[in-house]
């Protein structure tokens, strides 16, 4: 099995199933992790020196933070429903808390913080959706926490790739400090696929093939990008759902494309 893929586990006592640390990824930015709540489960922490951004991947729940409480949030029961999430920020230094209201799914996307924005919540028609691509490199872009909005390091993005699509795509990357022409930036992708017995292939590779894995990802799964390009295509009959998290030195996402498929992009 290939060091990037994450595999989701039984539940811990504050239902966490997935989680991924600048430690255990070896990087410096990036921390992720995934907690199935069921209803009135309540998980209670503090963000220490990271930013987070809470997003209800599905269901409802009160956040409460300081001053702060947003209560019984959530529209969105499955993930494939694809109406845009709720989501709540949150500078470092904060204790928070999330209750369950309903049975949910809480994604916990954090970076390292500077205190400089004050929790927030995050509404649906707040977050800008669009399309890329064409034909079978059609996907569908739903930005919950993007450059253009107030954060120290984290960008946060949800796409939705039809089944038998690519994404991703052409290959590209981000881990040059080559500004404007492209920014470092870690990266994880957090896998739901439907039906949920479906895959879908992740490939992560650099110019000089030193990293060249391809997983095959299953339903829940996460794949960590520390560096180089990451195409992802999903099998026919399954749709790809992914969720990025993606923090650097400067908050900033740009990047360049694999030269040897620059043409696909020129086509589009």
């Amino acid at each position: 099995m290939t060091s990037l893929l994450v595999r989701p586990q039984q539940p811990d006592p504050q239902g966490k199933v997935l989680e991924v640390t600048p430690e255990s990824a070896g990087w410096e930015h990036v921390g992720f992790r995934v907690h199935k709540l069921t209803c009135g489960q309540r998980l209670e922490a503090n963000t220490e020196n990271r930013e987070h951004c809470l997003v209800l991947l599905t269901g409802r729940a009160t956040v409460t933070s300081g001053e702060h409480r947003w209560e019984d949030i959530g529209e969105r029961l499955d993930i494939f429903e694809k109406i845009p999430p709720y989501a709540v920020y949150l500078p470092n230094g904060v204790n928070y808390s999330v209750e369950a209201t309903t049975d949910m799914e809480l994604a916990v996307c954090s970076a390292p913080g500077q205190g400089n924005h004050s929790p927030r919540l995050i509404v649906p028609n707040q977050v800008k959706r669009s399309t890329r691509g064409s034909g079978t490199n059609t996907r569908h872009i739903q930005d919950i926490l993007p450059e253009t909005e107030p954060a120290d390091s984290l960008l946060v993005v949800e796409v939705y790739t039809p089944a038998g699509n690519w994404s991703s795509y052409p290959p590209h990357k981000h881990d040059v400090d080559n500004l404007p022409e492209e920014s470092i930036l870690e990266e994880t992708y957090y896998h739901r696929i439907a039906p949920s017995q479906g895959f879908a292939f992740q490939r992560v590779y650099t110019d000089d093939r030193s990293l060249d894995e391809t997983m095959a990802v299953e339903n829940g799964c996460c794949v960590m990008v520390p560096r180089g390009y990451h195409p992802v295509g999903a099998a026919h009959g399954y749709e790809l759902y992914y969720l990025n998290v993606m923090a650097g030195p400067k908050r900033a996402w740009k990047f360049q494309n694999d030269p040897a498929h620059e043409w696909i992009a020129n086509q589009q």
